[in-house]
């Protein structure tokens, strides 16, 4: 028999939540961000749920390929661009458009022999000071790009690094604007939380990816509280055995947790090695049949124990919500000192997966 453990994979919740995103950003296209395999809830399964897009950005060039071999024929956009020259026939091949963030790229375009020109997004390091061509010569590379007959459309991309916190756009943003100001270039420059916050960087092209997915780009349920995101995954397992303590005994790893009094303890099939959280402390939030409760103990490799106090009725085989619908994915990461985003990307390939649509 498997292991009660299973994570469930919402379509509609998918597609409700791009609505939301097209609610934001107006006339704006949309990338739907689905790189690290669409944050971990498997691009295979998930990719028609997002259908209603006006293009894929990723960072697999086998999952482009995917894609295109599922049927997907919109545009899809490699966002770290291609890590080789001879990528360059495999792009012109599946008609991908390509982030190109050094010279050696556009230099090897320029040196490639194509079907016809490929269209290219131009990352400019505007202050994440991870990819991009520096920002003051923008206008050089513009020029340089729009001389290649290899190179078909272009747009400008840059990517915000603190638009989930109170630091916000407003320098990257005016550094971009004056950079740009002469180019006559589509732009793409809005992440998940400038979507949500930043309506004057939407522009020609937005990248949502986060709230795609329906969990806050700052790790902040409080964030998307009134937008109406739905939650997309959500991990569920139950009780395989009950624990009954007296006052001074010990639960778990390191005796990390110490009941004061008496108290029955749930252990749950679901632990570090199917993706939650090792560091989760006591405390971090979890629902057993219906009724919200917490961990107590270190989180093992395979179970994790509750507090079962606040539902004396549950008894082995009661269901138990991870996170999900009513149990925010954020809570638990945010109780773990991490992301959702982490979260996400960490459900192991020994879970169980199904879809459905609501």
């Amino acid at each position: 028999m498997p292991r009660p453990i299973s994570a469930t994979i919402n379509l509609s919740a998918l597609h409700h939540n791009l609505n939301i995103v097209r609610q934001h950003v107006g006339a704006a296209k949309i990338w739907s961000v689905v790189k690290a395999n669409a944050y971990g809830h498997g691009l295979a399964r998930v990719w028609q749920g997002l259908a209603a897009t006006d293009g894929f950005a990723m960072l697999d060039l086998n999952e482009a390929i995917m894609l295109r071999e599922q049927g997907w024929q919109g545009p899809i956009l490699l966002l770290e661009g291609f890590f080789q020259p001879r990528d360059i026939m495999l792009l012109d091949h599946y008609h991908l458009t390509t982030t190109v963030h050094s010279d050696w790229q556009l230099e090897a375009i320029n040196a490639a022999r194509l079907s016809a020109p490929l269209n290219i997004y131009l990352k400019f390091n505007s202050g994440m000071n991870r990819l991009g061509f520096p920002i003051g010569q923008m206008d050089a590379i513009w020029q340089w790009a729009t001389s290649l007959s290899n190179v078909g459309d272009i747009t400008l991309m840059s990517h915000f690094a603190n638009a989930d916190n109170p630091i916000g756009v407003g320098e990257q943003f005016s550094v971009i604007q004056q950079a740009s100001a002469a180019i006559p270039a589509a732009r793409c420059l809005a992440n998940s939380a400038a979507i949500l916050g930043n309506p004057e960087t939407h522009f020609d092209w937005v990248r949502p990816g986060i709230i795609l997915y329906g969990a806050s780009p700052s790790g902040d349920v409080a964030d998307i509280a009134e937008i109406g995101l739905q939650p997309v995954m959500s991990l569920n397992s139950e009780i395989i055995a009950l624990q009954s303590l007296t006052a001074g005994h010990c639960v778990g790893y390191g005796s990390r947790y110490q009941a004061r009094s008496a108290q029955r303890i749930g252990v749950v099939a679901c632990g570090y090695a199917d993706g939650y959280p090792r560091l989760a402390p006591n405390g971090t939030p979890i629902m057993v049949d219906g009724i919200l409760t917490q961990t107590v103990g270190a989180i093992s490799m395979d179970m994790l124990t509750v507090d079962l106090t606040p539902c004396p009725q549950a008894q082995i085989g009661s269901k138990v919500e991870i996170w999900g619908e009513n149990v925010p994915i954020d809570t638990v990461a945010q109780a773990a000192g991490t992301v959702g985003y982490e979260l996400m990307c960490a459900l192991a390939n020994r879970v169980k997966v199904t879809t459905q649509r609501t």
